[in-house]
């Protein structure tokens, strides 16, 4: 089985020298949304293309699938 991780976005954030603070507020993420991206769980489909409008990139910018260890 394989997860979704957000380290293609923290890469992101890192190579246009944002913060996930700022991200969080320019996409208007709620702070249940954010906690979960920090944790490696899943968020809304709509909060994904947030990010992608507000980081104008892709959503394999964003996320990318992993196996997930058993």
């Amino acid at each position: 089985m394989r997860k979704g991780s957000y380290l293609p976005l923290w890469h992101l954030l890192l190579k246009r020298g944002m913060t996930k603070s700022q991200m969080r507020i320019e996409t208007w993420l709620t702070t249940n949304a954010f906690a979960n991206m920090n944790k490696g769980q899943h968020i809304s489909m709509e909060s994904l293309i947030r990010i992608c409008d507000a980081m104008d990139c892709n959503l394999n910018d964003v996320v990318e699938l992993v196996k997930a260890e058993e």
